[in-house]
């Protein structure tokens, strides 16, 4: 369920019941509160008994008092909690029409220690889920979205590979970086180069689609590798490292790659390097061909 306030987890036969107003908060006999938190948001909470009906009665009984806070109480904001372990909650969250919009750390303390809160919301100007438009910004926000990384896979005419020696880590990698959102990997990738390098090189065609298991911390993602042609050695000799992130950068032969980069980052230049010997664009999961 949504998070009720400690005050407001009544039976039906407490004080709440009938949908009366006490003090500044809605009790619904449904089981749903309506509690103002200020400057123009309110905070809609559900009963454990009001979800064991069932999603759609649940759902129905949320979307009426989120339609009351913006469309009667004129509340800007509509907003509730939810614990990240509760699926159904969720659903009814999504399906009241709040949208998803991120989890916040530590949001309640409980018994043990604090815990995380996943936060859905919806505002006055969100556009009505019955119309196209405020359907599919509703589903935009809750539906997977995964990581997106672009590669270069930079040569020069000795057949060597072009990897930077990034200052987060120890390891080598090719040139590139993270796509951001609604931008195109291959415009991500160029970008990336030369912000990092100061190279302009346009981006080929995609040799290489690359899956990224979890690790380290990180959630999974998707690495993209564009070819970046060949080049003649002196290339190089242009390079000017953004200090931040590149501590270095040089072309290196393969036996190099193996030594200086991570297993799976090696394995991964490997493939790119046989996709553009075939002419062809493979996929691997971090770095092997499936």
């Amino acid at each position: 369920m949504a998070d009720v306030p400690a005050e407001d987890q009544r039976g039906d036969d407490g004080p709440g019941h009938g949908g009366e107003n006490q003090g500044d908060s809605l009790h619904d006999g449904r089981g749903v509160v309506l509690e103002p938190v200020g400057n123009g948001v309110s905070r809609v909470s559900w009963s454990r008994e009001l979800q064991d009906q069932g999603f759609e009665v649940a759902s129905a009984a949320v979307r009426d008092h989120v339609t009351l806070a913006l469309e009667e109480l004129k509340q800007a904001r509509v907003e509730t909690l939810v614990d990240p372990d509760d699926v159904l909650a969720a659903r009814i969250a999504t399906w009241a029409g709040l949208h998803r919009e991120g989890i916040m750390r530590g949001a309640i303390e409980e018994p043990g220690g604090r815990r995380d809160r996943v936060v859905f919301a919806r505002l006055h100007t969100d556009a009505p889920i019955h119309k196209s438009s405020g359907f599919r910004a509703l589903l935009n926000s809750f539906l997977p979205r995964k990581r997106a990384i672009a590669q270069m896979l930079v040569r020069d005419t000795e057949g060597r590979v072009l990897l930077c020696n990034l200052t987060y880590k120890q390891d080598w990698d090719l040139p590139g970086g993270v796509v951001e959102v609604n931008e195109a990997p291959h415009v991500a990738v160029s970008r990336e180069v030369e912000e990092e390098l100061g190279l302009e090189i346009a981006a080929g065609r995609l040799v290489l689609t690359d899956w990224l298991p979890p690790w380290s911390g990180w959630d999974d993602a998707v690495c993209l590798v564009f070819d970046g042609g060949v080049h003649e050695r002196r290339i190089a000799d242009r390079i000017v490292p953004q200090a931040r992130e590149i501590r270095a950068a040089r072309f290196c032969t393969v036996a190099e790659v193996h030594q200086l980069c991570a297993d799976f980052t090696a394995r991964r230049i490997d493939s790119a390097l046989a996709s553009v010997a075939s002419g062809s664009s493979s996929y691997t999961e971090s770095g092997r061909p499936r």
